[in-house]
């Protein structure tokens, strides 16, 4: 991609930052220390969406930094993948107060936003992290257990892949065969995968 239309990119994004940091369309936006929009590499094959900021993002801005975060990057780390080669956001973009899911209302008043991103970013990949995200974005209510490490086609061409939550992987320590921490392992491994055929796909064009 050529400077300028990444530029655009970066700028266009730069615009839905700040209409998020002004946002008051849910009761999130009196009790948010501030807004935490997303970040990552604006021309993004993958892009990685969890549920919502917890105390950490809150206080950064940053989407992902707290512990769950520092597993994602080791996660991506694993098989070759930097964070700054993928786009990570959220389905809202404020902190719901005790850290607690995210409610039908809000995700649905946040969700604009997040389709402004990806129709930015347009990655050929997301990855849905946790059930909120993953039951949204597949109008389901199937549980992760059943959805993850499939791959879901999703509006004309992007393809989705659920995986479980790094926060929901703290809970459960076990690697054992068959523990949602192996699982996320092969999963991971199925993103490189198919990581690496869109960027040898993108060399050729």
């Amino acid at each position: 991609m050529s400077r300028s239309l990444l530029r655009k990119k970066e700028e266009l994004l730069e615009e839905i930052r700040r209409e998020v940091e002004q946002c008051t369309l849910c009761p999130l936006a009196k009790s948010r220390t501030q807004t935490v929009f997303g970040e990552g590499n604006p021309d993004a094959l993958i892009m990685f969406i969890g549920e919502a900021p917890g105390e950490d993002e809150d206080r950064s801005g940053r989407p992902f930094v707290g512990k769950a975060g520092q597993l994602l990057t080791k996660i991506l780390l694993s098989v070759g993948i930097q964070r700054e080669e993928v786009y990570i956001a959220n389905m809202v973009k404020c902190r719901p107060p005790g850290n607690r899911t995210p409610t039908l209302e809000e995700v649905e008043a946040c969700f604009p936003y997040l389709e402004a991103q990806i129709a930015i970013v347009n990655p050929s990949v997301i990855v849905t992290l946790g059930s909120v995200s993953t039951g949204y974005l597949l109008g389901t209510k199937e549980p992760m257990s059943k959805l993850r490490g499939q791959w879901f086609d999703w509006r004309g061409g992007k393809r989705i892949f659920p995986m479980f939550h790094p926060s929901f992987l703290l809970r459960h320590e076990s690697r054992a065969p068959g523990s949602p921490k192996y699982l996320t392992w092969q999963d991971i491994q199925e993103v490189k995968r198919v990581y690496d055929l869109l960027r040898e796909s993108t060399r050729r064009v």
